[in-house]
């Protein structure tokens, strides 16, 4: 089998080029595209999104942006959901929403697609731990849990039912279980 060689760029030539499909991130010199979503990545990102936003945005506490662009210290990053303080949702000088965070997001929801390394995922959300990110949520829909992450890098695995899931601060009025996160791959 042949390797193609692995091909550093600098940030300032990742940020030049054009958005992939997916999305694609600059993690240590190197592009790395984002797998395509299936079906159960797609429905708890697009339920998830919908039941944070309904929660938090009507008292303008926080807002989901799914695939935002992250930029901050030496990478970029897409988390799958980004939910960031309603006071630091990026927008241009009229109040539109509009650009890029340039700062780790305050809570980061990744969602295990088929085929993609645990590892990579993790380390993407420890790093941004390490960078002001408050939670950091890994859910495994195959596995029906959720990984939480903290930024003492504390790991927390939540696989009950009816084990609440925690949130940052800003966002305590939403409540979600892991059953009521799995549910959306039956409905």
């Amino acid at each position: 089998m042949v390797q193609t060689p692995v091909q550093f760029v600098s940030l300032s030539e990742f940020l030049q080029q054009p958005d992939t499909k997916p999305a694609s991130e600059y993690i240590d010199g190197q592009i790395v595209q984002k797998p395509m979503p299936k079906a159960d990545h797609s429905a708890i990102q697009g339920e998830l999104t919908a039941a944070i936003n309904a929660v938090l945005k009507s008292e303008k506490k926080g807002r989901t942006l799914p695939e935002l662009r992250c930029v901050f210290t030496d990478r970029v990053i897409v988390p799958d959901i980004a939910v960031i303080p309603w006071a630091e949702v990026p927008r241009n000088e009229n109040g539109k929403l509009a650009g890029e965070l340039l700062a780790s997001p305050h809570w980061m929801i990744e969602i295990l697609s088929e085929g993609q390394s645990q590892t990579k995922v993790v380390r993407k959300i420890f790093h941004a731990l390490e960078h002001g990110t408050q939670l950091g949520w890994l859910i495994d829909p195959v596995e029906d849990c959720v990984f939480c992450y903290t930024p003492d890098l504390r790991t927390v695995l939540y696989e009950q039912p009816q084990q609440r899931l925690p949130v940052p601060d800003f966002a305590q009025d939403f409540q979600l279980t892991v059953s009521q996160l799995i549910v959306w791959l039956y409905e």
